[in-house]
């Protein structure tokens, strides 16, 4: 079973930073067939009364993808010797406040398909 779990939440000010992280544990690949590098990675988000939103994404091979609300703040990046992605998130806002998921979703590289998500982390900007 593929255990996913989120930390690096918090409180923060306007202009602050924080750093997520998320890891993925207790698998194999022959018993479960999910292969974290040939997962692409996902951060998403849900403030109170809204939807869920896509934050950022880095695939297998290519470039990061960012939604337009945080282009050159947040950076994403994963470490597949870790099995872990990340979320730097600078100059934070207070629009910025949500809880934040993180999501391993199967690839055309991947031994089968998957969708897998952590429980979320908290992420509170306000001074």
């Amino acid at each position: 079973q593929v255990q996913v779990a989120e930390s690096g939440g918090g409180l923060v000010q306007p202009g602050g930073s924080l750093k997520l992280s998320c890891t993925a544990s207790g698998f194999s690949i022959a018993a479960s067939g999910f292969s974290f590098s040939r997962s692409e990675m996902r951060w998403h988000r849900q403030a109170p009364g809204k939807q869920r939103e896509l934050v950022a994404s880095v695939p297998v091979f290519g470039q990061a993808n960012y939604a337009n609300s945080v282009q050159g703040r947040f950076t994403i990046s994963r470490d597949n010797a870790q099995n872990t992605v990340y979320l730097q998130m600078n100059s934070l806002k207070p629009e910025d406040t949500a809880v934040y998921y993180c999501n391993f979703k199967s690839t055309e590289y991947s031994f089968r398909e998957y969708d897998y998500w952590g429980q979320g982390t908290q992420v509170t900007v306000s001074s």
